[in-house]
């Protein structure tokens, strides 16, 4: 079974440092909170993970393992796949989840592909994709996201101890309007212009931007050359095209579940046309409830086992640290240095 049956039922790219080796959509708080820079010399810590999809006793373990390793997080990244199908019980579990564990504070959302799955479901139990939609509507799925991450958009701007960070994501559900697409991520000429003004605007400010989204960009990280992975954007070099002007964006995407073991992990993308030579840097953020690789033939197949995987962010005044952490084990696996053009 490839991954695609599974889930239905249940430019150029550069390593960063060679082989790896080693405003709109803000809250006047979050605004207000947002302006104020971090302290001189002050490093801010945060963590990233993505796609829960259901797996509540992984969550668990990894809030518990962040909670050690970074007691004083300014704030945790979750990019998308938050419940396995988007039902609001699923939803209300990670709540109930979030509210046994330790947890930062701040948690900025971004929407996954697995928040729309109810309509393939004609109850709770009862998987009917011949009869989708099911009686659910477009409106009602994006409703429980918004009540859930309390905002009335999919894209919001979050601040992480004085760090900026943007959740982008689709703003419909592709199959209700067009039957050959499912998944595909369709983003607004409003959600694009706000992405553009609120880059701009930290950019002359000269302060690094986190960008989280569930979906990746083609071509980037572990598991973008794959086929299934090429697609993803209806609107990807328009994406592209305004995330590669900014030298200091760290695009943080999941969706993929691949694992941070890998070389690829982080890459730089260029975007030509840009005028930006170096490219901006782009993570997998892996995954908590499952891994996958490359099965040899074009597709993937799941690693099996234990797996629970994410990151831990620290940006201090003339670089960015990366680190994958593996939550199963409790350890370290790699980290990452990207110096600061914005430090210069």
């Amino acid at each position: 079974m490839d991954r695609r049956s599974f889930m239905a039922t249940t430019g150029t790219a550069s390593l960063v440092g060679g082989a790896l080796a080693a405003g709109a959509g803000l809250t006047a708080p979050a605004a207000e909170a947002a302006e104020h820079r971090p302290d001189k010399g002050r490093t801010v810590r945060f963590n990233i993970i993505s796609d829960i999809q259901g797996d509540l006793a992984d969550f668990g373990r990894a809030l518990d393992d962040l909670h050690r390793i970074n007691p004083r997080s300014a704030g945790l990244g979750i990019a998308g796949d938050i419940t396995p199908r988007g039902y609001d019980f699923e939803y209300a579990a990670v709540r109930q989840t979030l509210g046994r564990h330790p947890h930062p504070e701040n948690i900025a959302w971004a929407i996954g592909n697995h928040e729309f799955y109810v309509p393939k479901y004609s109850d709770p139990n009862t998987l009917a994709q011949a009869t989708w939609p099911n009686g659910t509507t477009e409106d009602s799925l994006f409703r429980s996201f918004h009540n859930f991450a309390e905002r009335n958009k999919v894209y919001a701007e979050t601040s992480f101890g004085g760090v900026p960070v943007l959740s982008l994501g689709t703003e419909r559900y592709s199959h209700y309007h067009d039957a050959k697409l499912w998944d595909e991520v369709w983003i607004s000429d409003e959600q694009f212009a706000w992405l553009e003004d609120r880059l701009a605007y930290w950019a002359r400010r000269r302060r690094p931007v986190m960008v989280l989204t569930h979906h990746p960009l083609p071509n980037t990280v572990s598991g973008t050359h794959n086929k299934l992975y090429l697609n993803d954007y209806l609107q990807p070099d328009r994406l592209l095209s305004i995330l590669g002007r900014h030298k200091d964006v760290f695009l943080f995407s999941g969706h993929t579940h691949w694992d941070l073991n890998l070389s690829d992990w982080v890459v730089r993308r260029v975007v030509p046309g840009t005028g930006n030579l170096e490219g901006f840097t782009v993570v997998n953020t892996s995954a908590v409830q499952v891994g996958w690789m490359d099965d040899g033939k074009g597709g993937e197949v799941s690693l099996g086992g234990a797996f629970n995987q994410g990151l831990q962010v620290e940006v201090g005044p003339h670089s960015v640290v990366i680190k994958a952490r593996d939550f199963a084990t409790g350890t370290w696996l790699k980290q990452l240095t990207v110096p600061l053009h914005t430090s210069a």
